[in-house]
């Protein structure tokens, strides 16, 4: 038998609900991938449910409103059980899916797995559906594959948009969302219709399966349709409200994680204690301030953590821990005994918890200090200590001075300041250089700490080598020149340094409180005035102060500064002291140069007056390169015009030996003035040659330019016969401190006839400056020496008034007696 074919029309409001409900579903659907994307755990979960139910009720609410928009020509009855599994059906479907885009987000084969099961779930329940209709229906196999396309194309859409929700909600925005629900609202309805125009319908065929319930399917369609947009739109205001709360929950989720990363990466200490005085959490700081790991510290009492504080800092501690108890926050620096026995200094504070403006607990904040307070400590001793000798400096100094002061302020008991300086600390400084300097300087300090530092005795380094002591000594009661003498004693035992033994000598000023200065200054200054007089007198002695010496050192002070105008004003002079050969008629052999400064206030100045002022104020080398200079051009005067060939001879100070370019300002002076270089005569020092090396090098230099070497003050230093076996002297100068007693002392003339014996064998030249008498004169001819220098000949003179005694040829010697 023939069936009869149909197909119907579609109510077109019913198809714009469908589409309202499958635009509203999609919608919903996204807002809820947002919200699973952020939720966790059982939460997760349920959302997860809930969207399955939304997206599988959506699709089926507009699936059923399609197809009860269908107008056929007969009533058409539906099958409720097979209505129930196509709803079931959507849902499961839509949960598959949902949970794989969850669990798998990224990557296309995980989207296109969920989409195709979604596509079949959207297919099967739509023909499932059309099952439930109790009417007979052939189908288009095209349009069949067609509407299984459209589904699988918009359940890819669908997921993908949800996943992205997911991994980040910042991603969609809302028009995004609304534009996608529309487009996927299209895609869902697309393929109803696409399927509904697959199908045909043949009325007999089974009717006899017209079990089901015949529903009006306008109002139905209706009902249904403002039913689920109803619901959707109650779905997405449970979003909305449900997003409000997540999004709190995610601020105190974040805060709390903020909270939870300083607390447990704080590198101060953090203990939490309750109200009742038990601990209820560390962090993992204190763990490595204490040693006491956090299970250890939890639940146990306060006391725990103050057993381990400083004793006499445990009660304080526990009143502070009762202030902030009534909400002060207190903070206090004490120490405490790590678990291994180490000291541990903490600067603690303790915080009041605040919960509502009332105390719910208490924050101890510690933080290791330890290293910060030694770097402190050793600060604060760098400032009051001298870092080379370890000794208290000048600032120390001063306050221990004046603390003294004070306490001897009422009853004017008397107590002395020394203020010393090693002599000849400078040349062996520029000589061996700072480093052998220094060493020398922490040598002397030990030496004489050891020496006279006692309870009653503070030792400091003032600077260079200047050193000071307190004595808190009266006169009456201790003599302080038994200290002195001890200092001078153990500062002149020699230092082994480089190779060799140093022998150095100290000048010692002394002053007393209260006659000497009521302020720790003035007490040092007036010290350090009478040490600069036992320089200016020789050195290697000790002084009391006097008020007489603060002229002197205003006197001081004023030439200092007169010398440097003096130099600029050309007020220096060269005069010359002749050398004569006594086994010879007397005759002149050369001249030594010998500064004089003609001062416009004090008159002719000799060089005793003004070189110690010279050499501190750092003018010596100028003033040596004039008088070299000076010497060098007056005797080539002298050579020009026709008098005798003879040297001159030029004192070195020990700045100018040490000069780097001494060498070329030798040679550029002998170039300027025309003489050569045979007749300049290079006086030089002992101590000029401590560092052998150096010294060695320059005076080799100079011999090879031509210039000569003279060794002034022989048998004075020490080690001066190694000195004669190193270096290139040709002369030597013997000392007028063995002529002054050569008359009356066997001692010095066994001296003076040792030095000339060894001078012959070594074929040097010698000559003896001081010769002052006959006596003298007689004694040292009788002993084989032939050249002379001294007033019995004569005085240094002005060049004018040598050139008429002794360089005309027409005029005798002249003896000055």
């Amino acid at each position: 038998m023939e069936h009869m074919h149909m197909h119907g029309s579609h109510d077109k409001l019913l198809v714009f609900f469908s589409y309202l409900i499958a635009v509203a579903a999609s919608y919903t659907v996204l807002e809820l991938a947002g919200i699973v994307g952020i939720s966790k755990g059982r939460r997760r979960a349920l959302w997860l449910v809930f969207g399955a139910v939304i997206m599988g009720m959506g699709i089926w609410s507009m699936h059923f409103v399609g197809m009860l928009a269908l107008k056929l020509a007969v009533p058409v009855a539906y099958n409720l059980m097979v209505v129930l599994l196509s709803v079931m059906v959507a849902i499961v479907a839509s949960l598959v899916a949902l949970i794989v885009i969850s669990q798998y987000r990224r990557g296309m084969l995980p989207l296109l797995v969920s989409g195709l099961l979604l596509a079949v779930g959207i297919f099967g329940m739509h023909y499932i559906g059309m099952f439930a209709m109790q009417i007979g229906i052939s189908y288009r196999g095209d349009y069949v594959f067609l509407s299984f396309v459209v589904a699988l194309v918009a359940s890819i859409v669908a997921l993908g948009l949800s996943s992205q929700l997911m991994m980040n909600r910042k991603a969609v925005s809302q028009a995004q969302k609304m534009i996608s629900a529309l487009v996927m609202g299209v895609a869902i309805v697309g393929m109803h219709y696409t399927g509904m125009l697959a199908a045909t319908f043949e009325p007999e065929s089974r009717s006899w399966l017209n079990t089901g319930v015949v529903l009006d399917q306008k109002w139905l369609a209706y009902v249904i349709a403002g039913g689920t947009l109803f619901t959707l739109g109650l779905s997405i205001i449970g979003v909305y409200i449900s997003r409000r709360f997540s999004r709190k929950d995610t601020e105190l989720l974040i805060s709390e994680k903020w909270y939870r990363s300083l607390y447990e990466n704080n590198q101060d200490a953090i203990i939490s204690i309750d109200l009742n005085l038990r601990i209820i959490g560390s962090n993992p700081a204190a763990t490595t301030i204490t040693g006491i790991s956090s299970k250890e510290f939890k639940e146990q009492p306060l006391t725990s953590i103050l057993s381990i504080i400083a004793v006499e800092d445990q009660e304080l501690i526990r009143d502070m821990f009762s202030q902030s108890l009534t909400g002060e926050q207190v903070g206090y620096e004490t120490a405490i005994t790590h678990r291994d026995g180490q000291k541990v200094d903490v600067s603690i504070n303790i915080a009041p918890v605040m919960v509502d403006g009332l105390v719910a607990g208490i924050y101890v904040i510690a933080r290791d200090i330890t290293e910060e307070k030694q770097a402190k400590e050793q600060t604060r001793y760098l400032a009051f200590h001298d870092e080379l000798t370890g000794l208290p400096n000048r600032r120390m100094f001063s306050q221990l001075l004046s603390q003294t002061i004070e306490a001897h302020q009422e009853s004017q008991e008397p107590f002395a300041v020394l203020v010393m300086d090693i002599d000849r600390f400078k040349l062996i400084n520029d000589t061996l250089g700072h480093l052998y300097g220094d060493l020398f300087l922490q040598e002397m300090s030990s030496r004489i700490v050891g020496s006279v530092v006692t309870a009653q005795t503070s030792l400091a380094r003032l600077e260079g080598d200047e050193f000071a002591l307190l004595c808190r000594f009266s006169r009456e009661r201790m003599n302080v020149t038994d200290i002195t003498e001890q200092l001078v004693a153990a500062i002149k035992q020699p230092i082994h340094l480089k190779g060799r033994d140093l022998y150095v000598t100290a000048s010692i000023g002394i002053s007393f409180y209260p006659g000497h200065g009521q302020a720790a200054e003035e007490l040092i200054k007036n010290a350090g005035t009478a040490m600069y007089e036992v320089k200016k007198n020789g050195r290697n002695d000790y002084q009391f102060f006097s008020d007489d010496l603060d002229g002197q050192i205003m006197e001081q002070l004023e030439l200092e500064s007169d010398l440097r105008k003096g130099l600029a004003r050309g007020e220096f002079t060269v005069h010359y002291q002749p050398q004569i050969r006594a086994a010879d008629n007397e005759r002149i052999i050369g001249v030594e140069a010998l500064v004089r400064w003609n001062h416009p206030v004090k008159g002719l100045l000799g060089p005793g007056m003004f070189i110690p002022a010279a050499e501190v104020t750092g003018r010596i080398v100028e003033l040596g390169n004039f008088v070299l200079r000076e010497a060098c051009r007056q005797m080539r005067q002298w050579h020009d015009a026709g008098g005798p060939l003879i040297p001159v001879a030029v004192n070195l100070s020990s700045q100018q030996f040490l000069q780097y370019n001494l060498l070329e300002d030798i040679r550029d002076i002998l170039r300027e003035t025309g003489l050569a270089p045979e007749y300049l005569e290079l006086e030089i020092t002992e101590s000029m040659m401590m560092d052998a090396s150096r010294a060695s090098a320059i005076l080799n230099d100079l011999v090879k330019s031509g210039v000569r070497i003279s060794l002034d003050d022989f048998g004075t230093g020490y080690s001066s016969l190694g000195y004669l076996k190193l270096y290139p002297i040709h002369k030597v100068k013997i000392d007028r401190s063995f002529i002054s007693g050569i008359t009356d002392s066997s001692d010095d003339r066994a001296i003076v006839a040792t030095i000339l014996t060894m001078a012959e064998h070594l074929k040097m030249q010698v000559i003896a400056e001081g010769i002052e008498t006959k006596e003298q004169l007689e004694v040292l001819v009788g002993s084989g020496c032939r050249d002379i220098q001294g007033y019995y000949y004569s005085k240094p003179l002005a060049a004018e008034e040598l050139e008429r005694k002794y360089l005309r040829p027409a005029e005798p010697v002249g003896i000055i007696v």
